[in-house]
C-alpha cells in the first residue's frame, strides 16, 4: 500500500512530461509550416501546366488527366511520405539534417574525410559519437575498407556531396523565380484576372523579387511570425478549392488513386508520358527542406505537420484540379487559377503571392546556411556572415551571396519569361539532391546504423524511382534544364578548387613547420628581446609551429614574453559545447612561456564575438597551468616531446584566477602601462564598433585556497602581468605558389593565399606580416 502514492506520483510525472513534449511538438509543427513547407505547398501553381506542356498536347483526354493525378499521388506518397517522413528523418546528426549532416556522420564512422587537421582529441567530443548505439564490429566490412583505402573514391564522395550542396544553392536562384512568376501569372488569366500583358506581369515579378532580396539584411525573424499563418491559410484555401472542384466537377476522380490509371497513362502516351515525368516531379520540389531544416525543429513535429496537414491538403488540391481539368481540358495552361471559383479569386491570388514569397524566403535562408556549412568544411571561400537575430539561433545573412542570388534570379526570370522552362531547371535540381540523399542514406544505413547491406539495397529502390524521374529531367536539359547544370557546375568547381587549394596549403605548412630542435637551440629568449605582453599568433596548423614564426623570430627585434599559437578549426560535428571548445597545450619547456590553443567549432556553430575571447583564453591557459601541475601526464619533461599533450579546458566553478571588472581610472595598472596615444586609439575603436566592445577585466590570484606550487604561481603571475601589458593579434599572410612545371589548372588552384581565419579582431591590436 505504501507504494501506491509513489506509483501515482510517477505516473503523474510521466503524464505531465508527455503533455509538455506534445505541446512543444505541436508548437514546433505550427512553426514548421512557414519555414519548411512554403515551397512544397505552392507546387500546385504550376505542376499540371508543366506536365502537359510539349509532347502531351495531343494526349489531353480525361483518362490521361486521371493518370497524371495518379502519378502525382503515388509520387507524393512514395518520396516525401514514405522515404523522407518514415526513414530519412531518422538519419539526423545531433538533430541536424541535410547532405552535409549525412557526410559528417559518414566521416565520423569511417575514414572518409579529406580534411588534414583532424585530431584524436576531436573524437572525445560529446557530439562526436552521436547515433544509434550498435555493438562494435569485430572487423570493418570489406566495402568500408575498400572505400577508406582508395583516396580517389573518398574524393568522389566529396564531389557528390558538393554537387548536392551546389544544387541547393542553385535552388536558391530558381525557386524565387518560378514561385513568384507563377503566383503573379494569375493577373494574365483571361476572364478572371486583370488580363495584363506578359511584360507587365514580368515587371511586377521582378519588383517582388528585388524587394524580397533587398529585405534579407533585416533578418527573417522580423516577418517569421506571419509565415506560418500564411502557409496554413494557403493550405486551407487550396484544400477547400480542391473539395469544391471534386464535388462540383467530377467525383469519379477518386478512382484515380488506383495505380491502374498510371498504366493506362503510359499506354496512351508512350514516350511522351515518360518525358512528362519531369513535370510530375515538380509536385515534390521542396521535399528536401523537411530534412535540411530539421535542426530548427524535431523529427516528430515535421512528421506531424506533413502527415496531418500538408500531405492531405496537397492530395485533395491535385485531385480537385484534375477533376476540373477532366471537364475543362482547354484550361490546362492556367489550370490552377481557372479552377478557382470566381468569388474567391482575388483573396486566393493574394494568399498565393504571399505563400510564394514565404517559400522563396525559406530556400534563400537555406542557401545562406549551406554556404556557411561548406565554408566550415573548408569548401567555400571566406564570406562575411552577419547574424540577424540575437534570439533565434542560426539566422544569418551573407551579403555577397544575397546579391549574387538576386542578379542570377532576375536573369533567369527575364531570360526565360516562362515558368515551364524554369520548371525544367527546377525539377532537375531538386531530383538530383534527392538522388544524392538516397545514395548517402544507403551508406549511412551500412556504416553508421551498421545494418546488413541488404537493407541499403532495399532502400536503393527509392534511388531507382528517382533515377526514372532524373532520366526524364535530363531530357529537358536543352529546354531550360541547362541552367541548373551550369549553376551547379560553377559553384561546385569553386568549392572543390577552394578545398583542394586549402588542403595543399595546409600540407605545405605542415611539411615546413618550424623544428622544435631549432627553437630549443635558441633558448627561452628565442634569441630576441622578450617584452611584456601576450602575442596571439594565428595559424591553421593544429600541430607544430607554423613556418611564418621563424620569419618573425629572424626579422623582429623583440617579441612578447607570452606566446599563444591559436588555431581556429572546424570539426565534423554540428555543434561543439562551449565547455569543450578550448583545447590547450604547451610548446617547449615551461620557461619558454609558449602555449597552443585550438578553438573548435562545428559546421553549424556561429562564431559570435562577444568581446570576451581574450578573457576566456587567459582563464583557460591558467586552468591548464594549474591542471598540468597536478596531472603529470600533461607536463613535458626533458625526456619527452616538447610539443606537449593537449587538454580540454572548461570553466570551473572555482577558477584558478579571480576576475574583476577593470575601471578605466588614470591610476590603473592597465592604463599606466600603455601610452596615451594607444588609449585614445582603443577608445575610438570601441566607439566605432559598439557591437563588439570588449569587456575590460583584471585577473588576480585567489587570496585564499590551497597552497600553490612556487613555479606555478610565478607562471600565473607572469601571465597576469602580460595580459595587463596588452594583447596583440598576429596574423601571417602566407602565400603558396605552384611549381613552374605544374599545369595551368594547378597554378590557378594553388596560387591562393591570405589568412584563412575570419575573426572579429580589433584592428588596433592587429599585427599583419
Amino acid at each position: 500500500m505504501r507504494m501506491e502514492p509513489e506509483s501515482g506520483t510517477l505516473t503523474s510525472r510521466h503524464s505531465s512530461q508527455f503533455f509538455l513534449n506534445l505541446s512543444r511538438n505541436l508548437l514546433l509543427a505550427y512553426q514548421s509550416f512557414g519555414v519548411v513547407y512554403g515551397d512544397l505547398s505552392t507546387s500546385p501553381l504550376y505542376v499540371y501546366r508543366s506536365i502537359f506542356s510539349g509532347n502531351l498536347n495531343d494526349s489531353q483526354t480525361p483518362d490521361v488527366i486521371f493518370g497524371a493525378f495518379s502519378l502525382i499521388f503515388w509520387t507524393l506518397t512514395l518520396i516525401p511520405l514514405l522515404k523522407y517522413v518514415f526513414i530519412v528523418l531518422s538519419a539526423d546528426d545531433n538533430g541536424e539534417g541535410g547532405t552535409i549532416a549525412l557526410y559528417s556522420l559518414l566521416c565520423r564512422h569511417a575514414k572518409f574525410s579529406l580534411l588534414p587537421n583532424q585530431q584524436a582529441a576531436d573524437e572525445e567530443l560529446s557530439s562526436y559519437k552521436y547515433g544509434p548505439s550498435q555493438p562494435p564490429s569485430t572487423s570493418p566490412s570489406p566495402l568500408k575498407r575498400f572505400l577508406e583505402k582508395h583516396k580517389k573514391l573518398r574524393t568522389a564522395l566529396l564531389i557528390v556531396v558538393l554537387l548536392g550542396a551546389s544544387m541547393v544553392i542553385g535552388d536558391g536562384v530558381i525557386t524565387p523565380a518560378i514561385s513568384v512568376m507563377s503566383a503573379v501569372s494569375g493577373l494574365q488569366v483571361q476572364g478572371v484576372g486583370l488580363e495584363l500583358g506578359q511584360g507587365a506581369v514580368l515587371s511586377l515579378a521582378c519588383v517582388v523579387l528585388i524587394g524580397l532580396f533587398a529585405l534579407q539584411h533585416t533578418g527573417t525573424q522580423r516577418v517569421a511570425i506571419v509565415f506560418a499563418p500564411i502557409v496554413i491559410l494557403w493550405l486551407i484555401s487550396i484544400c477547400g478549392i480542391g473539395i469544391y472542384n471534386i464535388v462540383h466537377w467530377n467525383p469519379k476522380i477518386v478512382y484515380a488513386l488506383s495505380p491502374h490509371y498510371i498504366i493506362k497513362f503510359f499506354r496512351e502516351t508512350g514516350g511522351a508520358g515518360w518525358l512528362s515525368l519531369g513535370g510530375v516531379l515538380l509536385s515534390i520540389t521542396g521535399t528536401e527542406a523537411m530534412f535540411a531544416d530539421l535542426g530548427h525543429f524535431t523529427a516528430f513535429s515535421i512528421r506531424l505537420a506533413f502527415a496531418a496537414a500538408v500531405y492531405p491538403c496537397l492530395v485533395i488540391q491535385y485531385m480537385g484540379q484534375a477533376a476540373y481539368l477532366s471537364k475543362n481540358i482547354t484550361s490546362i495552361p492556367d489550370s490552377f487559377y481557372k479552377s478557382i471559383p470566381e468569388p474567391v479569386f482575388w483573396p486566393v491570388f493574394i494568399i498565393a503571392t504571399l505563400a510564394s514569397v514565404v517559400g522563396s524566403q525559406a530556400i534563400i535562408s537555406a542557401t545562406f546556411s549551406i554556404v556557411k556549412q561548406c565554408h566550415a568544411l573548408g569548401c567555400f571561400p571566406r564570406v562575411k556572415i552577419v547574424h540577424t537575430s540575437k534570439h533565434m539561433f542560426g539566422q544569418i545573412y551573407i551579403p555577397e551571396i544575397n546579391w549574387i542570388l538576386m542578379v542570377l534570379t532576375l536573369l533567369v526570370a527575364v531570360g526565360f519569361q516562362d515558368t515551364t522552362l524554369v520548371g525544367h531547371a527546377y525539377g532537375l535540381a531538386c531530383i538530383t539532391v534527392m538522388f544524392i540523399t538516397t545514395f548517402l542514406m544507403a551508406l549511412v544505413i551500412t556504416f553508421v546504423w551498421q545494418k546488413h547491406i541488404a537493407y541499403a539495397a532495399i532502400f536503393l529502390i527509392f534511388g531507382f524511382i528517382e533515377g526514372v524521374y532524373l532520366s526524364a529531367a535530363i531530357m529537358k536539359v536543352p529546354q531550360g534544364g541547362w541552367v541548373s547544370i551550369l549553376l551547379a557546375f560553377v559553384f561546385m568547381v569553386v568549392m572543390y578548387i577552394w578545398h583542394y587549394g586549402t588542403r595543399k596549403k595546409y600540407n605545405h605548412d605542415l611539411y615546413n613547420k618550424v623544428s622544435l630542435k631549432w627553437l630549443l637551440g635558441l633558448g627561452p629568449s628565442l634569441g630576441i628581446v622578450r617584452v611584456p605582453g601576450i602575442g596571439l599568433i594565428y595559424s591553421e596548423l593544429a600541430t607544430g609551429v607554423p613556418p611564418i614564426f621563424s620569419h618573425f623570430v629572424t626579422n623582429l627585434p623583440a617579441f612578447h614574453n607570452v606566446l599563444v599559437f591559436v588555431c581556429v578549426k572546424h570539426v565534423p560535428v554540428p555543434f561543439v559545447l562551449p565547455e569543450e571548445r578550448f583545447l590547450i597545450g604547451r610548446i617547449c619547456p615551461r620557461s619558454y612561456r609558449m602555449y597552443r590553443c585550438i578553438v573548435r567549432y562545428g559546421y553549424k556553430d556561429i562564431q559570435r564575438d562577444d568581446g570576451n575571447f581574450e578573457n576566456q583564453l587567459i582563464q583557460s591557459i591558467a586552468e591548464f597551468i594549474q591542471m598540468e601541475a597536478v596531472e603529470p601526464r600533461l607536463s613535458t619533461s626533458e625526456n619527452t616531446s616538447f610539443d606537449g599533450r593537449m587538454a580540454v579546458i572548461s570553466t570551473r566553478s572555482n577558477p584558478t584566477l579571480t576576475v574583476s571588472d577593470q575601471l578605466d581610472s588614470p591610476g590603473s595598472t592597465i592604463q599606466s602601462s600603455k601610452s596615451l596615444m594607444l588609449q585614445r586609439l582603443r577608445s575610438e575603436y570601441d566607439d566605432e564598433n559598439p557591437q563588439i566592445r570588449r569587456r575590460q577585466v583584471r585577473f588576480q590570484l585567489p587570496s585564499s585556497g590551497p597552497v600553490m606550487d612556487g613555479a606555478v604561481r610565478d607562471e600565473l603571475l607572469q601571465l597576469i602581468q602580460a595580459k595587463e601589458a596588452g594583447v596583440a593579434y598576429i596574423m601571417g599572410h602566407s602565400y603558396v605558389k605552384a611549381r613552374r612545371s605544374s599545369s595551368y589548372l594547378k597554378k590557378l588552384v594553388i596560387d591562393i593565399g591570405g589568412p584563412a581565419v575570419a575573426l572579429h579582431i580589433p584592428h588596433i591590436s592587429l599585427i599583419e606580416v
